[in-house]
């Protein structure tokens, strides 16, 4: 009973949970819609046929028109725009050489885009398109590639919106099934207390009434003067008594039978809520374990990440042995995202993630932190023995072999060696490590080096 109440506490505090992201993506959605509405005044007077596709859109906005309108809207918006690129003179002599407003109401808007994805970036699968859409702000110089950057923010707030709707919903009807089985479970309980009430109160009528006719029959001994009266009368209560027992018997025979029944009903309930309760720990478990998955690559995330050197730190303070971080980096990465298309760069991004569990030790941890960025957890080996491991992965991921369109292509990795120290935080560990790994790319990439 105990734990089923913790499991409705459970899914309470999930649901709870689950509100609060919602109010949370309503709060993002109306930033969206805000910054939409400066992205419209910002490219007003440029062009008639502009303005009107702008005004059609602010207009939308501010009646909160749902996603499909908008998206037909930022579509048609494009399409003004890209043909306005295209054929207006006045247009590409004004690129290059923005009006002095324009510069200052472009930044704040790009500053704006940026600021929404960085609060996008909560480490969920599709944090890694939040990872491209930043990599296309930064190189996005036409109000065409920023509107497109607009209208797959919007895309992916609304898929994260509905999946959320849907969690919301699978967790009510799990706490709505949770509750049905409590009230089973309390009506039951009902029952056999109402039917422990009245053997209670059987028994205890069954006593009185033998009671009365035992007092009854004393009396009428005490008084008889004939022997063939006094055995009629003892004959007739004792005929009574036995009758009374009878009946008495017989209900207590059904309320046995009805008793069984309901154990036995509860019995079979409380097995299949046991097989529930253990298919449901199975797929929170599952749960748990895939949410400290990088979803592409298959090894740790961020957040375990920083979980397991939490960990480590402490047993590192606690006496443990020495403990050294690898910091990982894709050489020229954005060139083959840029070359031969994501598809491509996530095929690397899985083959080198392999590529380091295969060649690294058993205990030893890595994990996926972002883009390109890998990190390592070495334990029991100090700073020259970890740039030797360290070496040895990155001699591994330099013989792995990738074909892009028909033709080779070398992928290397540069790493940054630091040994933690017990006191250490994970910034100051990473900075140590991050300083290593920028003075391996600045001499010639495909290089280990100790901070």
């Amino acid at each position: 009973m105990s734990e089923i109440t913790d499991w409705k506490q459970k899914y309470r505090e999930s649901l709870l949970e689950m509100e609060a992201d919602e109010k949370r993506w309503r709060e993002v959605e109306q930033i969206l819609r805000r910054l939409i509405g400066r992205l419209c005044a910002a490219g007003m007077g440029m062009d008639s046929q502009l303005d009107e596709e702008l005004t059609a859109l602010a207009a939308a906005n501010r009646r909160n028109a749902d996603a499909t309108e908008l998206e037909r809207l930022a579509k048609s918006l494009t399409s003004a725009v890209v043909t306005l690129d295209a054929t207006s003179p006045v247009l590409k002599i004004l690129a290059p050489l923005p009006t002095p407003a324009r510069p200052k109401r472009w930044d704040s808007t790009c500053a704006a885009v940026a600021g929404l994805l960085a609060r996008l970036k909560t480490g969920e699968s599709d944090d890694l398109n939040v990872q491209r859409l930043i990599a296309d702000l930064a190189v996005a110089h036409t109000d065409a590639a920023l509107a497109a950057i607009v209208a797959r923010v919007a895309d992916m707030i609304r898929d994260r919106g509905e999946s959320l709707a849907r969690e919301r919903l699978q967790a009510a009807a799990v706490l709505s099934e949770v509750t049905k089985r409590l009230e089973e479970m309390a009506n039951y309980l009902t029952e056999s207390n109402t039917a422990s009430r009245s053997h209670f109160d059987d028994t205890q009528s069954l006593n009185d009434t033998v009671m009365s006719h035992v007092r009854e029959l004393t009396d009428e001994v005490s008084g008889a003067t004939e022997l063939t009266l006094l055995q009629t009368a003892v004959s007739a209560r004792l005929e009574s008594v036995t009758q009374q027992v009878c009946d008495f018997r017989a209900r207590e025979q059904n309320r046995l039978v009805e008793y069984n029944g309901r154990a036995e009903h509860m019995r079979a309930r409380i097995a299949h809520l046991e097989r529930e309760a253990q298919e449901l720990h199975s797929k929170l478990d599952l749960e748990k374990h895939d949410a400290r998955l990088d979803p592409l690559t298959g090894v740790a995330n961020r957040k375990s990440f920083d979980e397991r050197f939490a960990q480590d730190i402490a047993r590192r303070a606690q006496g443990g042995g020495p403990l050294v971080m690898l910091l990982w980096d894709i050489d020229s990465f954005k060139v083959i995202n840029d070359s031969y298309g994501h598809r491509a760069g996530d095929r690397v991004l899985q083959t080198v993630a392999a590529c380091f569990k295969t060649s690294l030790r058993a205990g030893d941890f890595v994990a996926r932190i972002g883009g390109e960025e890998f990190a390592v957890l070495l334990s029991a080996v100090g700073l020259s023995e970890a740039v030797k491991i360290a070496n040895e992965v990155r001699t591994a991921v330099e013989a792995l072999r990738f074909h892009f369109r028909g033709a080779p292509v070398r992928v290397t990795v540069s790493c940054g060696v630091t040994e933690l120290n017990p006191d250490d935080a994970s910034e100051a560990a990473f900075d140590r490590a991050d300083a290593a790994l920028y003075r391996a790319k600045n001499s010639g990439k495909n290089l280990c080096v100790a901070a």
